[in-house]
């Protein structure tokens, strides 16, 4: 008995049903205990029975090799074989990697189209450099859940939490200043990046906010709005971005007024401190970069665990060879008779 249970054991590694291989000699059993049906009583009458007692009457011949017989034993092997389900072992592959539930929230307003900033050696606006750095970030953020909502003087979710992290990048692609309005509402941009977490599990909860300027609209304050982070275990790392009000074109520094002057640099700190998150300055893309990468290692991503092998059905292959030999044996046995 235990050297049974052991090969059973062995065939699941190659067989999903390996008990299925006991019916093979079935049809054996069959001849030797059940009598042999009398003239005329047979309980299946079908059009090609003829056909049928031929090919049953050199049955017991086929093992010896003659007739077709041996054929219909070749596919009742085979479609023993295909009811155990053979199996194969695929290559490794490794589970998705466990991160956590990260919300983007972007600053559309106004002045987010002040060309301060700098990309490959060229002038662009504020919202262009943001959006390269954050494409690279995302890039990093394999096994996130990613979700991506902008603020101007109103604030919109333009994608839910989910691990189609393509999705998010075209959508951060296709915002532009002033889609929510020219005004900033970031207190009603935490608010809302919190009612989209609250629902998540509990301690992997990262909103990354980015802002040019100060909160000059929305129902909701962003010291209100950090109470409600808090009490719902989202961290808030805000990002206060904008140049310091000049502009290197060709190597000469450009003065550019009011650039860099309303940042309200208190608050965000203030918001990042109640939620347990980091404050940070980004005055150019450079330090924004630096920043995104600083936070990938302050919000680490588990890593993945063990390597597993996927079973690949093989049971096709003795299906489709049983069925093939079952009509081959019906086409000599055919030919005999012609």
């Amino acid at each position: 008995m235990d050297a049974l249970m052991r090969a059973l054991s062995d065939a699941r590694d190659v067989f999903a049903w390996p008990w299925w291989l006991l019916a093979l000699p079935l049809p054996l059993l069959a001849r030797w205990w059940l009598p042999a049906a009398r003239d005329g009583s047979a309980a299946l009458k079908v059009p090609f029975g003829e056909r049928l007692d031929a090919v049953a009457a050199v049955g017991g011949h086929g093992l010896r090799g003659r007739g077709p017989g041996w054929l219909m034993w070749a596919a009742w092997v085979l479609l023993c074989i295909a009811a155990a389900r053979p199996q194969q072992l695929g290559d490794a592959v490794q589970p998705p990697q466990v991160g956590r539930d990260l919300m983007l929230a972007l600053d559309l307003s106004g002045s987010m189209r002040e060309p301060d900033m700098e990309l490959g050696g060229q002038p662009v606006d504020r919202l262009t450099a943001a959006k390269a750095v954050l494409s690279d970030f995302l890039d990093r953020r394999v096994g996130d859940r990613v979700g991506l909502l902008v603020f101007g003087r109103r604030a919109y979710a333009l994608a839910p939490l989910t691990l189609d992290r393509a999705t998010v990048r075209d959508q951060l692609a296709d915002s532009v200043v002033g889609l929510a309005g020219q005004e900033t509402a970031i207190g009603d941009a935490i608010a809302l990046a919190v009612k989209r977490l609250r629902t998540q599990p509990a301690e992997q909860r990262v909103l990354i906010l980015l802002t040019d300027g100060v909160n000059t609209a929305g129902a909701i304050e962003p010291k209100k709005a950090a109470e409600l982070a808090s009490a719902d275990q989202v961290r808030v790392h805000t990002i206060a971005f904008g140049g310091d009000g000049e502009l290197s074109l060709f190597g000469i520094k450009l003065p550019m007024p009011g650039a860099g002057d309303d940042i309200d640099e208190t608050t965000l700190r203030a918001v990042a401190k109640q939620t347990g998150g980091r404050f940070f300055r980004a005055r150019d893309t450079a330090e924004l970069a630096g920043i995104y990468a600083e936070i990938d290692r302050l919000e680490p991503i588990q890593r993945p665990g063990q390597a597993v092998r996927p079973r690949i059905e093989r049971y096709a292959w003795p299906l489709a060879g049983a069925f093939a030999l079952a009509l081959l044996a019906f086409a000599l046995q055919g030919r005999r008779r012609a």
